[in-house]
């Protein structure tokens, strides 16, 4: 964090004073259940805050003098919630607008990728990282960064390891570190150098051994891809801090792993909790860590071991166990007053010492004006033609009945379902959209920009459904391709081209007119917008879809379709 002169000697004497009675702290918090992670006990009592951070547990009231005493009526107090591992673009929100679905659900730190964000801003990367992280410190959250480990150039990554909150290397590149790519190479050894953190990011069951071996080797010190119980053991016997995310995949496969640390009884201070990729909407109607937790718990992990797993083992893992994830002294003053353990419910958010959120709404925010990163569209599919986009079979039976094609599943991600080969009807030389009795949509994968043949990869999509009309979106990272769902060719090129025309949006049409526009203008990959103007255009984009008979349940349309990219990138159906 930005780094201010202190005065240590009059701190520590402050200090002293404080506790002898003789100076004023800044906030009592008192008739509290407290919360210790490091017992793993409640106990009834209160806290003293002083210059941001707690500095006495149980001091003596009869003697302290403080500006402001909070009654917290018995309520358990349990540390500031902490997310460790989120990319700032998932959730579609700018930080400040982050900030308003976020915090009044507890979380009081995140530990941040940008990669996306930075690999859409091309040759201006550098740039877009320093206007990201302006005024970082003002946030209602406490944000830590990692410069991208893949998808940018390394001179990108190398500049960005330099600012301010960046504490280490993100994600490297699935398909490079395994070839041995000297641009993964340097990024290592640059953040090695400074002694960051390296993100890792795999399925460990399916790297060679050379490559288990060689990511922790290097510095690699945790892993948040584990899919299944197999993932998690290697994991943690391969010494990874390893994070149970919550944000993409099935509900089922989440529960399994939840299942799996309970029947095989691994211990839980192997494992932190993290969303990687979440929705406004779903932070806003089901939470973040706060509903994550209260899932551990229903699943049959010890409720406070669930909150230790989304704040103490996080600042561990980091080694910053000494400055948040506990209340106890010297740490700041981040603190969630809730009236259940194994339902948490953040009626009161502190942050520093300061009532930052009350009864799930948010009573302060920063001023910070992110306009200046919006950009304007570079056209690039103006030459494109409906009949580009019609699946062409992989292969065709013998009597000329069925054919093959690719089939992807929005619900896929994680699995090797995300794609399959499958047969279908085809008649008169047209596939029939259907798989064992359903129903589907078509998809295609566009590429923005083409100098000489576009690549198009077009099948059947299942997860998001129109009887007609069509909705497309596009993302930048790590190269520009369109994604358009919807029944005919004609109307999904129409589609398309509307998008073409913004730096990035999510689009819906109907007989070539447009019924809903969602606009991604920061980059193409990030809405300008407030909280509630950035769900009610998503909802927008749902109602406009349900209309042409799409029935959508979980995340948002636009952003399961931003998801499906990331897996589209991680199977190279995008060169």
């Amino acid at each position: 964090m930005k780094l201010t002169a202190v005065n240590h000697l009059d701190k520590v004497h402050t200090i002293f004073d404080i506790l002898n009675g003789k100076y004023e702290a800044d906030l009592l918090l008192k008739n509290l259940n407290i919360l210790d992670v490091h017992g793993e006990t409640v106990y009834q009592g209160s806290i003293l805050v002083y210059d941001k951070r707690i500095v006495a547990l149980n001091p003596d009231e009869s003697i302290i003098k403080v500006k402001e005493v909070f009654d917290g009526k018995g309520l358990y107090a349990i540390p500031g919630l902490i997310d460790a591992h989120l990319h700032f673009e998932s959730q579609l929100a700018n930080p400040t607008a982050l900030a308003e679905a976020m915090v009044p659900c507890g979380t009081t730190t995140i530990y941040a990728e940008c990669l996306d964000l930075l690999s859409a801003a091309g040759e201006d990367g550098i740039e877009a990282a320093k206007s990201l992280f302006q005024d970082y410190d003002k946030l209602p959250y406490r944000l830590y960064a990692f410069a991208p480990g893949k998808k940018v150039a390394a001179h990108v990554t190398k500049a960005v390891l330099d600012m301010e909150p960046v504490i280490g290397l993100g994600e490297f590149e699935h398909f490079t570190y395994s070839s041995g790519d000297e641009d993964d190479f340097h990024k290592a050894a640059w953040v090695r150098e400074k002694g960051g953190f390296i993100n890792g990011h795999w399925g460990v069951t399916a790297l060679s051994d050379m490559i288990l071996n060689y990511l922790p080797a290097i510095g690699v010190s945790n892993n948040h891809d584990v899919w299944n119980v197999n993932d998690i053991e290697k994991s943690i016997r391969y010494g990874f801090a390893t994070q149970i995310k919550f944000g993409v995949g099935s509900s089922e496969v989440i529960k399994n792993l939840l299942r799996a640390i309970v029947d095989r009884k691994f211990p839980t201070d192997n494992f932190m909790l993290c969303t990687d990729n979440i929705s406004i909407e779903r932070l806003q109607k089901m939470g973040h860590m706060d509903w994550i937790i209260s899932l551990c718990a229903e699943m049959g992990i010890s409720p406070i071991k669930a909150i230790k797993m989304a704040s103490y083992n996080a600042a561990k893992s980091f080694h910053m166990e000494d400055q948040i994830g506990s209340l106890t002294p010297g740490r700041f003053a981040d603190i969630v007053l809730t009236d259940s353990l194994s339902k948490i419910n953040p009626l009161y958010v502190f942050k520093d010492g300061e009532l930052i959120a009350k009864d799930k709404k948010l009573l302060k925010n920063a001023e910070i004006d992110y306009s200046g990163m919006c950009t304007k569209g570079v056209r690039g599919l103006e030459d494109l033609q409906p009949e580009e986009l019609d699946i062409v079979p992989l292969e065709v039976s013998e009597d000329g009945t069925k054919a093959k094609v690719y089939m992807f599943d929005v619900y896929g991600r994680g699995h090797a379902k995300f794609y399959q080969e499958i047969w279908v009807p085809i008649h008169n030389g047209k596939i029939v959209p259907e798989h064992e009795g359903e129903k589907l949509s078509r998809l295609s994968v566009v590429q923005r920009y083409a100098s000489d043949k576009r690549h198009v990869v077009s099948g059947l999509f299942k997860g998001v459904y129109v009887e007609s009309g069509a909705v497309a979106t596009f993302w930048p990272a790590p190269t520009p391709y369109f994604v358009a769902v919807g029944q005919e060719s004609d109307e999904m090129c129409y589609c398309l081209k509307e998008v073409d025309q913004y730096s990035g949006a999510c689009i819906v049409t109907e007989n070539k007119a447009i019924k809903s526009v969602m606009p991604l203008e920061i980059h193409g990959v990030m809405a300008n917008m407030t909280v509630d103007e950035l769900t009610a255009s998503a909802a927008s984009i749902d109602a406009a879809l349900e209309q042409l008979g799409n029935r959508n349940e979980g995340e948002p349309v636009v952003n399961k379709l931003l998801s499906l990219f990331i897996s589209l990138h991680r199977f190279r159906f995008m060169e």
